[in-house]
């Protein structure tokens, strides 16, 4: 597959600069939501980048999901979305199944892409080992494609993405590629990654060698965007680190997994480097760099949790915001959509 190039945002006379980004709502949106996608995603925004975020229900109905739950989630990642900083008015805000190109331009790609191609994603082997992978749903072998529908409707440029969404990406860029060989057009861009801060991948707190995730049964290694003070505060105290002291270097923290992680929040968290974080602890036991951390953590995060639960008491009004922001995805994608038909050779019919 190709391999994606990781540089700055570079524009395209073919492709304007535009940027899409998603997230599932398949559970409660967590610290390394928001230091790997929801901070990064408004400081794109004010950027004055052209920027469209969605919510990916219909990846997460690619494992059964309770309906009730699913419509709670939905609203609470747009809740956090927008007390994270986005603007619904500034960028597109929206969840996927309300604009019906995701999935028609899905189908084009599952014609597009090689069975081979699925087959090889990491992601889908680590779902299905161990498990009869012949009981897993069509739609979760086929996720990569409707993932690419997705980024590719909307003709983005450039996609934030984590290092487990990489091989993804590089699928999409496949796609596009093989249908712009296939019809002999430039119609897709070659879409590239945006993996850039000190917490793109934010551990566990209780295994600094296993990602933070809203599905860990304990609710001890993640901080939730809905913790309040006490709780994130608690969770940071309790994290489980070694017995040594911060050292006076970065490449003193290698083979130290806790330790690192704990030092690539505080930095994403203040905006600094890791290393600027060393030099201002160097030599700190955990029992003063805690502390220090989980202040920095509820004064970054409790105004965040506090405006979700704001918004959340009035579900109409967020579902009033991503209806607004589908009709807005879907002015861009319909188009996109239909010269792809034409492209592929299907009849449209056309109002006179």
């Amino acid at each position: 597959m190709s391999e994606p190039v990781q540089t700055p945002l570079t524009k395209s006379a073919a492709f304007p600069t535009r940027i899409f980004s998603g997230i599932q709502p398949s559970g409660g949106l967590t610290l390394g939501n928001y230091l790997g996608a929801l901070k990064r995603f408004v400081e794109k925004q004010d950027e004055g980048i052209e920027t469209v975020y969605c919510l990916v229900d219909m990846h997460a109905i690619t494992v059964w999901q309770d309906p009730v739950k699913l419509r709670h989630q939905t609203r609470e990642a747009a809740a956090g979305f927008i007390a994270a900083g986005i603007d619904p008015t500034r960028s597109i805000l929206f969840n996927q199944s309300q604009v019906t190109a995701h999935a028609e331009l899905a189908w084009i790609f599952n014609c597009i892409a090689r069975m081979g191609w699925m087959g090889r994603m990491t992601q889908w082997k680590d779902k299905t080992a161990g498990k009869d992978a012949e009981a897993a749903s069509l739609g979760l072998f086929a996720y990569p494609a409707l993932m690419a529908a997705d980024i590719l409707a909307y003709k983005a440029t450039h996609v934030p993405v984590g290092e487990d969404q990489k091989q993804h990406l590089e699928l999409c860029r496949d796609i596009a590629i093989k249908f712009n060989h296939d019809y002999k057009v430039n119609f897709f861009p070659v879409v590239e990654p945006v993996i850039e801060g000190a917490a793109t991948r934010v551990m566990s707190l209780r295994d600094g060698t296993a990602k933070m995730s809203k599905s860990d049964p304990s609710d001890q290694s993640r901080i939730n965007l809905t913790d309040d003070a006490d709780t994130i505060s608690k969770k940071i105290r309790k994290a489980k680190t070694d017995m040594d002291p911060l050292p006076d270097h970065v490449e003193g923290l290698k083979d130290r997994p806790e330790a690192k992680n704990l030092v690539n929040i505080y930095a994403a968290l203040a905006g600094h480097t890791p290393a600027q974080v060393i030099a201002d602890y160097a030599g700190a036991q955990f029992g003063t760099f805690k502390p220090a951390l989980a202040d920095l953590a509820v004064a970054k995060l409790e105004p965040i949790t506090t405006e979700m639960n704001r918004l959340m008491k009035d579900p109409a009004e967020i579902d009033r915001i991503l209806g607004a922001g589908a009709a807005r995805a879907d002015a861009l994608a319909r188009p996109v959509l239909e010269q792809v038909y034409d492209i592929v050779g299907m009849i449209r019919s056309r109002p006179m």
